[in-house]
């Protein structure tokens, strides 16, 4: 039973290439979040205004609209290795000028929002790239186990990387805090470098507002992928509370319990992670799908209407399982079903629908919050409004509901193997 829910751990031992890869986003990530928690501590520091802070997130979302479809087709004409190891050293450049700016006598605040805003360009730059590549890395049938081992990188990162944050703010400079974001980087550039090229498809598709335009089309017409997308953006608009945590704390027992309520979620989905072994077996991914994204929606309703700490926290960590079900359900339909001369401009629609989400929710917890419905009231309608809004999407979207991995798998085989005959066929001067 224990093999048959534990975490798969095969395409490490097949693939040395996706070990590299793994093992370098593992250790640069880790490095991300600490940067990731002081540069917000940092403004805070210098300002002393809540408001200052927020800002931040306006600085990186502008940016990350238009650089994800840039990114995106961009990887599908240009080696991806090269595109994620270029990424990596901007990061770490843009690490390079925050540590140089720590140690000023007067750290420039501008300067933190323009890291900020370049940095969120370089990741929709690379991030597409980066997610294209994987899949190339493993055998079509892995990638079921891929999608739980990137999920559990990125939970370590996530757990961790604050957790010491937190410690490195309170002990050192924040130049040093800067300086080990920066060593992290040194490790990833190395695992990066020792990955071998991955082949492009012949007769890639330049970078175009044509080219961009060909995968949202391709996205448009497949209505259970575009259902993925709208099923996390609803769960995320929705049942996204985190801009409300820290009144939440107040009325549960106070600051020192906010670390709680952020980690709670991450607890759940590391948990899921290491027991996801059986959704391997599983094909109606869109079904899975949508019902892991209405029991976030229950986690989340559940938090808002509690009165207790231990109930809240439990919520929550049910709600972070579930979206991490929801999660690897999702990956493996867009990997398993894209073709691969599509993938990087698909990477770029799928960072948006995730990403941009999150953000808008915590705008949406936060006007409701301000109403007769207070704090808790904001959290536990949001909850509710997820699980209608999936009810109304597996309505809306019964190819979603129909859509079968097995099935998925050998059209995306048969569209690749058209793809390239038809490319054999083109004349050499088209």
């Amino acid at each position: 039973m224990s093999k048959r829910l534990g975490l798969d751990l095969s395409p490490l031992r097949t693939s040395r290439d996706y070990r590299l890869v793994f093992t370098g986003g593992t250790v640069s990530a880790f490095g991300s979040f600490i940067t990731y928690v002081t540069i917000p501590y940092q403004v805070a520091k210098l300002t002393d205004d809540p408001l200052m802070v927020g800002l931040l997130g306006v600085c990186e979302l502008v940016p990350l609209l238009v650089m994800a479809f840039v990114g995106g087709a961009l990887a599908d004409y240009l080696d991806r290795r090269l595109l994620v190891r270029g990424g990596e050293f901007a990061l770490a450049a843009l690490t390079g000028v925050l540590l140089l700016n720590a140690l000023s006598s007067k750290p420039h605040l501008w300067l933190l929002y323009l890291i900020a805003a370049l940095a969120a360009c370089v990741d929709g730059l690379q991030r597409p790239a980066l997610e294209a590549m994987v899949p190339r890395l493993v055998e079509p049938e892995q990638l079921p186990a891929v999608m739980p081992l990137q999920s559990l990188a990125f939970q370590i990162a996530q757990l961790g990387g604050p957790a010491l944050a937190g410690v490195l703010i309170s002990a050192v400079d924040l130049s040093l805090v800067y300086a080990f974001d920066l060593v992290t980087f040194a490790v990833s550039l190395t695992c990066l470098t020792l990955v071998r090229a991955v082949p492009l498809p012949p007769d890639a598709d330049r970078p175009s507002l044509r080219s961009v335009a060909t995968g949202l089309r391709y996205a448009v017409s497949r209505p259970e992928l575009l259902g993925t997308y709208l099923v996390d953006i609803n769960a995320m608009f929705f049942g996204m509370p985190t801009a409300l945590y820290p009144f939440l704390a107040t009325s549960l027992g106070g600051p020192k319990i906010l670390g709680l309520l952020y980690a709670a979620p991450s607890v759940g989905s590391l948990i899921a992670t290491l027991t996801s072994g059986w959704t391997a077996r599983i094909h109606r991914h869109g079904l899975l799908v949508l019902i892991a994204a209405a029991l976030w929606g229950l986690g989340i309703t559940g938090a808002g209407l509690s009165r207790t700490l231990w109930l809240t926290l439990f919520c929550l960590a049910f709600a972070g399982g579930a979206d991490m079900i929801s999660g690897i359900f999702r990956s493996v339909m867009w990997n398993q079903t894209i073709p691969d001369h599509l993938r990087g401009r698909l990477a770029g629609i799928e960072m948006l629908s995730y990403t941009t989400g999150p953000l808008l929710g915590q705008l949406r917890s936060g006007l409701m919050a301000r109403t007769r419905l207070g704090v808790t009231g904001s959290i536990w309608l949001g909850g509710v409004l997820c699980m209608a809004g999936c009810a109304a999407l597996a309505v809306a979207l019964p190819q979603l509901v129909r859509y079968n991995g097995k099935d998925g798998l050998s059209r995306k085989k048969a569209a690749d193997e058209a793809w390239l005959a038809a490319s054999a066929a083109r004349p050499s001067g088209d």
